[in-house]
């Protein structure tokens, strides 16, 4: 199904799952606003092949944890929705950007710990907060949590816990939000190869075999398995669903 002038913003779009979101998204006719932290080059890269798929396209600096820069951004924003897009306001935010964090419990720092909650919680929300004055009604939010924060695995408590933060957000937002018509559910991706946390999935022959030997469909996580469910929940068919936690993990130890 094609979209008509609906615009999609995704943070960390320029690389791993977020640049298959922005490409996926432009496949399905929405043109897409994704933002990058330091990767310019590659920003720029994803913008040019949006645009060669026929879709309109731009991209933004953002530093998804400096909560006093998202003023600024979103005045930037205002002026790229304006000028390129023709239009006041988006569609669809898709919180992406991310870091992650291996570290045992008893030797986690404070300032590791501060770090990802800047960046994976108390950014999500406070940016999505500012977001709201500029998304459509009857629009949708999707943040990206992870199968971590259901199930227990050594070295990632500050990380699963505070994704497990996201998820109860995203239910808060649902309910909160509903009155404008505006869905919020979020994706639990497995273990997917990409460059995120070193490459260790995409890099790591021993680690591959472990997920694949724990995991029932036999294989790793692909970008595009979390680009497409993140593009249906874009979609009208996908009208009816909020609030929901939606696993993506090829049904990894069930």
């Amino acid at each position: 199904m094609k979209h008509i002038d609906k615009i999609a913003v995704v943070t960390g779009g320029n690389r791993g799952i977020g640049k298959n979101i922005a490409l996926q998204l432009a496949e399905k006719g929405i043109d897409v606003i994704l933002t990058y932290h330091t990767h310019q080059i590659e920003a720029l890269d994803v913008v040019e092949l949006i645009r060669e798929k026929g879709r309109k396209a731009a991209a933004l600096q953002l530093n998804s944890a400096a909560i006093a820069s998202f003023d600024e951004f979103f005045k930037t924003l205002s002026g790229t929705l304006t000028e390129n897009f023709g239009t006041s306001n988006f569609d669809y935010l898709i919180n992406n950007a991310g870091i992650g964090l291996n570290e045992p419990f008893e030797s986690t720092s404070e300032a590791q710990f501060d770090q990802l909650v800047n960046v994976l919680f108390k950014g999500v929300y406070f940016f999505t907060q500012k977001a709201l004055g500029y998304l459509n009604d009857n629009g949708a939010i999707i943040n990206m949590s992870s199968r971590l924060a259901q199930s227990s695995v050594s070295g990632y408590s500050a990380y699963a816990s505070i994704k497990g933060a996201v998820e109860t957000l995203t239910r808060y937002q649902a309910k909160e939000l509903s009155a404008r018509g505006i869905r919020v559910n979020a994706i639990a991706p497995g273990p997917v190869a990409t460059d995120f946390g070193g490459g260790i999935v995409r890099d790591n022959p021993q680690y591959n075999a472990f997920v694949k030997a724990n995991t029932a469909l036999g294989r790793v996580g692909e970008p595009e398995d979390i680009g497409g469910i993140v593009c249906f929940l874009c979609t009208q068919e996908a009208g009816w669903i909020t609030a929901q936690r939606i696993e993506v993990s090829g049904g990894m130890n069930l």
